[in-house]
């Protein structure tokens, strides 16, 4: 029986695993129904815009209920059985967004220094026709065609191995934008070195406003 309150893992397993144009999953309802109120109520109070590391917020209640779950051994082998890949022994990084900016979602395939990331989706609705919705495209370069383009609304998950053409990106969007990151990271060096960076990148925004 699975010690998981707040993912719900049938979904996940339920989620198509597509191969092209890369590896991903597309799931929704991973958050169980009678947990969305209480996080909802938790979600961190984040002023900065762009992605903090829990270890820069403040987490309570259910809220760090789910964060401690998507960190956990038990998801992460949901996950390796999804993938056929092991991602119990890599390392996770976990961050968070309240906030986006328009100049993020630019296209981009992630870093060699990540094995996968997934992100959990937890907007009641989103009524931006196009802005701030991820999609799964072909290149660098463009925006269409696309494989699929995500919704970021409550409960939605998508997951993906990182590789040389695991292109995504989503069109400018300004406003709350939530979503829980986690990626799986190689080795333990290079955890501390993604969690630095994003300390002095939030703290360059503090400065610049940027």
């Amino acid at each position: 029986m699975s010690g998981l309150s707040i993912l719900n893992v049938d979904a996940v397993r339920a989620a198509p695993l597509a191969q092209e144009p890369y590896h991903y999953i597309l799931g929704d309802g991973v958050l169980r129904p009678d947990a969305v109120d209480a996080l909802r109520r938790d979600f961190p109070n984040i002023g900065k815009p762009g992605y903090l590391t829990v270890d820069e917020v403040q987490l309570k209640g259910r809220f760090k209920d789910l964060i401690e779950e998507l960190e956990s051994d038990e998801f992460s082998a949901v996950l390796s059985d999804k993938f056929g890949i092991d991602l119990v022994s890599c390392p996770r990084l976990t961050t968070i967004m309240k906030r986006s900016q328009p100049k993020y979602g630019a296209i981009h395939t992630d870093g060699p220094s990540k094995v996968m990331t997934l992100l959990v989706y937890m907007n009641d609705a989103w009524e931006a026709p196009a802005g701030g919705r991820l999609r799964v495209l072909y290149d660098g370069q463009n925006f269409e065609p696309y494989a699929v383009e995500v919704p970021p609304t409550m409960g939605t998950l998508f997951a993906f191995l990182r590789a040389d053409n695991s292109w995504h990106g989503h069109r400018p969007f300004e406003g709350e934008r939530r979503v829980v990151q986690v990626a799986w990271v190689r080795d333990a060096a290079e955890l501390e070195r993604k969690k630095k960076r994003n300390r002095t990148a939030q703290f360059l925004k503090g400065i610049f406003g940027r």
